[in-house]
């Protein structure tokens, strides 16, 4: 079986349906993994000996060196769940790997708001000080244009 047949990719979603089940349930009794981690995605190898499972946790540092600690832990565990419930000819052995998409992804449109922002305000404080009046016309006479106003009239 390829890496990137139609059959992995069924294979890894199984499987990542499957532990996000497990972990959202609250099957793993284990008190260091945080309530909200999330399977990103997970990657099985062709002969469905290894599975690489990327996770994310929101919390701070602390609690994902924990989640993935309780993860690694629990991961015999969790084999033997999958074994019951996916019907493979061999289980895979989980490798957790924590994914930081999710955090990074949330700081960058963090930060395109406060660009946004920033950029809104500069405008308003230029429109402000181009002599636009409230109605939104222009005040030629206070930028100094008298001649153009002149020919504008003519």
């Amino acid at each position: 079986m390829r890496k990137n047949s139609i059959k992995n990719t069924r294979i890894n979603g199984e499987v990542q349906r499957e532990l996000s089940m497990l972990i959202s349930r609250g099957e793993i009794k284990d008190p260091r993994i945080n309530p909200m981690t999330s399977v990103v995605a997970v990657e099985v190898a062709p002969d469905l000996k290894h599975a690489k499972v990327y996770i994310s946790v929101l919390g701070d540092e602390e609690s994902r060196k924990s989640t993935l600690a309780g993860l690694k832990s629990a991961a015999p565990f969790i084999r033997g769940q999958l074994a019951k419930t996916i019907n493979l000819r061999n289980t895979p052995e989980l490798t957790f790997i924590m994914d930081q998409s999710i955090e990074y992804g949330v700081n960058m449109s963090k930060l395109i708001d406060e660009v946004n922002r920033g950029n809104s305000a500069e405008k308003d404080a230029e429109d402000e000080n181009h002599g636009l009046k409230e109605d939104g016309s222009d005040d030629l006479k206070a930028d100094g244009n008298d001649d153009l106003k002149e020919d504008l009239d003519k």
